[in-house]
């Protein structure tokens, strides 16, 4: 099937056609290209909520709350549900999907599971690119949950509109929330399985924490806090409030926009930055990279030397 079909009838709604779109991004396959040049002006419309936060704080049973949410609201969404690669045989359970199979038969809501496939930072490599095409298949939401991530696998602000970070109690002490990244990206943070003993407490020292390295000034956003049950569906309508709210701030403010510029400058540098990788890579047995090699291993030239020549062998830039 070519690729005006396949866009033709993502558009329509068809799950089958949005798949294949996605396989073909994350196969970079060569019609990648063609995929991207005809999806550009179908793009821009959906909302990219991102949801990260630790193994554990139930990630996967919220962002199936918030499907619920919006469908409710007459919403089409899109889930991005990314799982980490095993280091060893490279494959991956993609079990997130799993707990959101109440939502599997509903013709508005599309459900993805990637693997990162080695990719750091909380992502799979694709997920720019399948996020945008599921903003041209029609949704008006697009969730994208990450893998369990750390204190510095915070690359979801970097590709969402909006970052949700998700605590538990019960997960560690305060100074572990305060560790570098996780309470700089978050837009709104929820305090998960707020049933447990010590929510009121994670999130008065959430709420400390934040107070602690706030620089903001008048009109600026105060991330929110949101106390919920996700398993009962229990304080989901407040996020999905808290959601609207930054929006239409960020709307206000000229914000949303300027967050999708540098979205777009990020993904247009990664292409970049991959096919100069490859370029370089194809040179490896390339008699003029051994030139350089040996004149930096005999100290006749030093590396960042050796590295301008390089580039100027690539791009055909004058040295």
């Amino acid at each position: 099937m070519d690729v005006g079909t396949l866009v033709e009838q993502a558009r329509e709604g068809r799950p089958r056609a949005v798949a294949r779109l996605i396989s073909l991004v994350e196969g970079a396959s060569p019609q990648l290209r063609e995929v991207m040049a005809a999806l550009a002006p179908l793009t821009g419309g959906a909302y990219v909520v991102g949801l990260t936060g630790s193994p554990g704080v139930g990630k996967s049973t919220s962002t199936s709350a918030l499907v619920s949410a919006y469908r409710k609201a007459g919403r089409r969404v899109g889930v991005l549900a990314v799982d980490p690669s095993s280091p060893f045989s490279g494959g991956a359970l993609l079990g997130d999907r799993v707990r959101m199979s109440e939502h599997a038969s509903d013709p508005g809501v599309y459900i993805r599971s990637m693997a990162t496939r080695g990719h750091l930072g909380g992502l799979a490599w694709a997920a720019p690119q399948a996020i945008r095409v599921l903003d041209a298949a029609g949704c008006d939401v697009i969730l994208v949950e990450t893998v369990g991530v750390g204190q510095s696998e915070v690359e979801i602000a970097a590709q969402a509109d909006t970052s949700v970070v998700l605590l538990a109690p019960g997960m560690g002490d305060g100074i572990q929330a305060a560790k570098a990244g996780i309470l700089e990206i978050g837009d709104v943070y929820v305090v998960n399985k707020a049933d447990r003993d010590g929510a009121d407490a994670t999130a008065r020292e959430l709420n400390h924490m934040l107070g602690l390295g706030e620089s903001r000034g008048p009109g600026d956003w105060r991330p929110p806090i949101v106390k919920t049950v996700a398993a009962r569906g229990e304080g989901i309508d407040e996020v999905v409030d808290a959601l609207d709210k930054h929006r239409a701030w960020m709307e206000e403010h000229s914000v949303l926009a300027a967050r999708r510029r540098t979205r777009a400058a990020r993904e247009i540098e990664t292409i970049a930055v991959t096919a100069l990788r490859a370029r370089i890579g194809s040179l490896s047995g390339d008699q003029h990279l051994s030139a350089l090699a040996a004149r930096v291993t005999d100290g006749t030239a030093d590396p960042y030397t050796a590295a301008d020549e390089l580039i100027a062998g690539l791009t055909g830039e004058q040295q």
